[in-house]
């Protein structure tokens, strides 16, 4: 047997168009919630994708506010817009390092829904620890492209 094993990975990574990216930077005050659903729907207009309007302002508004109220600065808003496999993510991320978890509220609570919200209009979300905190992100499933729309 040789003293050493050897594995090799070899992975494919798809390089985004800058033009798929929007990032925004937060800053660390509730009002600020609605100016960055504003700046998102703006960028979904650029983008021709009106119809994820609903889902995406809610992600949006979700999310940031959770980052202002539970987590620390710098918050960051970013959308990516997958072209080839017609998704959007949302991805927000914050200083703090305490990991979102889903909630069931009761009846005549005030808070508590927003992560399950976000977790029933999406595909897939998650969050995953970075060097300077933490970042939440859900997906969402766009229609289609017509044929022949680019």
């Amino acid at each position: 047997r040789p003293p050493d094993d050897v594995a090799l990975l070899v992975a494919r990574t798809r390089a985004l168009d800058a033009s798929q990216v929007a990032t925004w930077s937060v800053p660390y005050d509730p009002s600020a919630v609605a100016q960055t659903r504003k700046d998102a729907l703006a960028q979904l207009e650029a983008w021709g994708l009106e119809d994820a309007a609903f889902v995406t302002e809610l992600v949006v508004s979700e999310l940031v506010t959770n980052a202002i109220r539970h987590a620390e600065p710098p918050i960051q808003l970013r959308l990516i817009h997958l072209t080839h496999d017609t998704s959007l993510i949302c991805e927000v991320s914050d200083g703090g390092t305490t990991a979102p978890h889903l909630r069931r509220a009761r009846t005549y609570d005030e808070g508590g829904r927003g992560l399950l919200l976000v977790a029933q209009l999406t595909q897939r979300w998650g969050t995953r620890q970075t060097s300077k905190g933490k970042t939440i992100w859900a997906e969402q499933r766009l229609a289609p492209a017509p044929p022949g729309a680019l």
